[in-house]
């Protein structure tokens, strides 16, 4: 019986240390992200450097979202960082179809998910959407990260540049939180496309 006990108690130490070092080597940055953990919602969905949000042929103008992730130094291509975007309809509404679980809840059915590779490229497909019915924010494309070694945050909107309601005021209250979010539109191969490259760590708190 006593040994018995010296062999729990030591298990029970060994798988606390466990833990606490396993906690300790993730680094939390970003500070508070309501709704950021939604970027581990994906299921069993295999992560590619490409995805194709949901409704993509149903609305107009289909845009593509591309870019470039980089680590700190802004220069070294990051890899295995997975992106999670979500956005309005065409309405201006986080649509929804009833059998949404998690964050689908809040985030509507419209979102989508990359994880990048060596060369730390990604792209999205998926339509413009359109600001919300009280007129007062402008469109624009949440966007979260989610790196290896640290917990997920979010970082600035993808915001239009061509955007009436994208004033100077707003403009210069913006964080860029992995770098500038105001995107221009242009047409190229058929299709409305926005590039973005996106810097870690780039006016990121704690990091």
């Amino acid at each position: 019986m006593k040994y018995t006990i010296i062999i729990l108690s030591v298990s029970l130490l060994f798988s606390s240390c466990q833990s606490k070092t396993n906690s300790q080597s993730k680094i939390n940055v970003g500070g508070p992200c309501e709704g950021c953990e939604a970027i581990l919602e994906y299921g069993d969905k295999k992560l590619t450097p490409i995805d194709t949000l949901p409704a993509f042929n149903e609305y107009e103008p289909k845009l593509k979202i591309t870019g470039t992730v980089f680590e700190k130094d802004g220069k070294t291509p990051a890899n295995n960082i997975i992106l999670y975007i979500y956005h309005t309809n065409r309405d201006g509404i986080y649509e929804k179809k009833g059998n949404e679980t998690g964050w689908g809840k809040r985030h509507g059915y419209i979102r989508g998910w990359v994880k990048t590779e060596a060369d730390g490229k990604y792209t999205f497909y998926t339509f413009r959407p359109a600001a919300y019915p009280n007129g007062r924010e402008a469109e624009h494309v949440h966007i979260i990260a989610k790196e290896p070694d640290k917990n997920e945050y979010y970082l600035e909107d993808f915001l239009f540049n061509d955007d009436e309601l994208l004033t100077q005021e707003k403009r210069t209250r913006l964080k860029n939180r992995g770098g500038s979010g105001i995107v221009q539109p242009k047409m190229e191969n058929g299709i409305l496309t926005i590039k973005r490259n996106i810097v870690l760590g780039l006016n990121i708190p704690d990091y």
